[in-house]
């Protein structure tokens, strides 16, 4: 953003472009100045670190089918400028985005703390079905993109090849490993829940 000369991946941070819908890298010092909300008057938010789970609420069978995705990897974020929750899903052109049953949407934000916790435009609803359990992540959108980007530079074939699944099965292990557990708020944590 300011042209200061940036050391790698780990070096800088990321920072979304609300309206152009793209992503940005930004040294460290322009990263920090975007991550309240209304900096710059609203046209750029940063990209927080975060990546949570939810053990206590897993992702059903029933709750994924009712959101009518036809892959098994998908993910969501809240898009403020489109004023709605845009899915997409990783494929050899990019991202497909994918229309949602809002209902079944709204749904899941009731049912779902992870869910709750979304920050607009920079953190996304990461799902990942498999034969084992479903896994469920909060991640930062530019993780999603990422991912995406690494499948279009190895796809070959209809299923993607050994590369690009070599690539999802790294891009699951370092999720994992990163994930820590979604605390509970400050102010939900001793409401009282009687009624």
């Amino acid at each position: 953003m300011c042209r200061e000369p940036l050391d790698g991946r780990t070096g800088h941070g990321h920072v979304v472009e609300l309206e152009k819908r793209s992503i940005v890298c930004a040294c460290r010092a322009c990263y920090l100045l975007f991550t309240h909300d209304g900096a710059a008057g609203g046209r750029y938010r940063s990209v927080p670190n975060r990546i949570c789970y939810d053990p206590a609420t897993p992702l059903t069978d029933e709750d994924w089918n009712e959101l009518q995705i036809p892959v098994s990897m998908a993910f969501f974020f809240y898009n403020s400028a489109l004023d709605r929750i845009v899915a997409g899903y990783p494929s050899p052109g990019g991202t497909t985005e994918c229309e949602l049953d809002l209902e079944a949407w709204d749904r899941m934000v009731a049912t779902y703390p992870l869910v709750k916790t979304l920050t607009p435009d920079v953190e996304a609803l990461f799902v990942n079905r498999t034969d084992h359990g479903n896994e469920i992540f909060l991640i930062p959108i530019d993780e999603c993109y990422a991912l995406v980007g690494e499948l279009r530079l190895r796809w070959q074939g209809f299923d993607g090849g050994a590369e690009a699944h070599a690539a999802i099965a790294t891009f699951l292990a370092n999720l994992r490993h990163r994930a820590v557990k979604l605390a509970t708020p400050p102010d939900r944590a001793g409401e009282d829940r009687s009624g």
